[in-house]
């Protein structure tokens, strides 16, 4: 059987550049990733042969040395990262913090970062927003930047940050007014750039996190750290309208790498049943193994189908809140219900981790959880959408 998710819909540029991601992916092989989870290491080779390639600089216009492609061909690469057996998580926060710069940051920001972002020479790969006693309501974080003069002095805390330290650059979300000095709750809140070069150990100390994913992900505290005021992304207190404003382009990407992974599962049942015998039969003769594998297929393209309506709806200039949402919300489905369908058709091999399906497994569950859970994902569809009444 040949599978043919990539041929539909696609212009022939599309179907060019998943071509080259795909081989760029084949370079490294899912024995290279399987070492890495297993010493808990960064795929530094995997992000130099992506930037070198100018996948990462995909959503960097071409003026400052990018592609100057949309969300839909960013997608489509982390796609394709994960289809191929790959982890798009390494790489993902620097195609969406880009929206945030690109949309907000000044002239000269964009002038000194970008173009060394797309050279590979630096990396913005870091995301701080996530706290302690927040959790989803992001409304509620308490990292206070203050501003003294000329720069921005930071105290509080961040937890799960991923990639501090593999990344030069921090987009950092911060409370610069006191939540009761604010007529709005979502007032107040400003963007920072950190330079991560210069902050750690001078103000912010770095703690990793042990996770059942290989993501690099960490506890931030800063105290008394100096940042300067050139370095506000925007306006100071208009932080939390500029991080919404890219999360429509972060639901895009993750429900893209969603599907990757969906794909991947598919095929690598499809892969096991046609050729595991048992009782002198192969397995995928029997419907019992069939039916969940179709099922999970078509859960993928399902998902993979809004996900292309609200990529192009984004790059068209419209704001696809809805679309998005449904699109991150289904491929994490269809990513979960394949891996666990592919974990059902290898049975006990699939414990094993020379058949790199239990990594797979693992980073599939991240998906209902983060960087939204499913259930939040419901709440904004049921009040936005549905016109239900707020529920938090």
């Amino acid at each position: 059987m040949t599978m043919r998710f990539t041929d539909y819909g696609l212009t022939d540029e599309q179907k060019a550049l998943c071509s080259a991601v795909q081989a760029l992916c084949a370079r490294f092989p899912e024995t290279y990733w399987r070492d890495l989870d297993t010493r808990q290491e960064y795929p530094d080779a995997f992000v130099k042969a992506l930037t070198g390639g100018g996948f990462l600089a995909a959503m960097i216009p071409e003026s400052y040395g990018g592609m100057g492609l949309g969300v839909m061909e960013g997608g489509l690469i982390l796609e394709e990262i994960n289809r191929s057996g790959a982890n798009g998580g390494p790489t993902h926060a620097q195609m969406y913090t880009m929206g945030t710069v690109l949309r907000h940051g000044s002239a000269s920001q964009k002038q000194a970062y970008l173009p060394g972002i797309a050279k590979g020479e630096l990396r913005l790969q870091a995301f701080g927003v996530t706290e302690p006693d927040a959790g989803s309501d992001t409304t509620r974080i308490t990292t206070r930047a203050e501003r003294k003069g000329g720069k921005y002095v930071v105290n509080g805390r961040k937890v799960f940050i991923s990639r501090v330290l593999q990344s030069d650059l921090l987009l950092l979300l911060c409370r610069t007014t006191p939540a009761e000095q604010c007529a709005k709750r979502t007032d107040g809140l400003s963007v920072l750039l950190v330079d991560l070069r210069r902050a750690v150990g001078n103000g912010l100390e770095v703690r990793p996190i042990s996770l059942m994913i290989n993501h690099h992900s960490n506890e931030l505290t800063f105290e008394n750290l100096e940042v300067p005021a050139e370095n506000l992304v925007g306006e100071e207190g208009m932080g939390f309208r500029y991080i919404l404003s890219s999360m429509n382009a972060e639901r895009i990407l993750i429900a893209s790498e969603a599907v990757g992974d969906g794909r991947y599962f598919v095929e690598k049942a499809v892969a096991y049943a046609n050729s595991r015998v048992v009782f002198d039969r192969p397995i995928g003769r029997n419907q019992g193994v069939q039916f969940p594998i179709a099922k999970a297929y078509a859960a993928v393209e399902a998902a993979r189908l809004v996900r292309d309506k609200a990529a192009r709806m984004f790059d068209g200039g419209g704001n696809p809140g809805e679309e998005a949402n449904m699109a991150k919300y289904l491929g994490a489905e269809a990513a979960w219900e394949a891996a666990n369908t592919c974990m059902d058709i290898h049975g006990g091999y699939s414990m094993a981790t020379e058949y790199h399906i239990e990594r797979k497994f693992r980073e599939a569950r991240l998906f209902r959880v983060a960087p939204v859970t499913q259930n939040m994902v419901l709440n904004y569809l049921a009040q936005n959408v549905l016109g239900l009444p707020r529920s938090y």
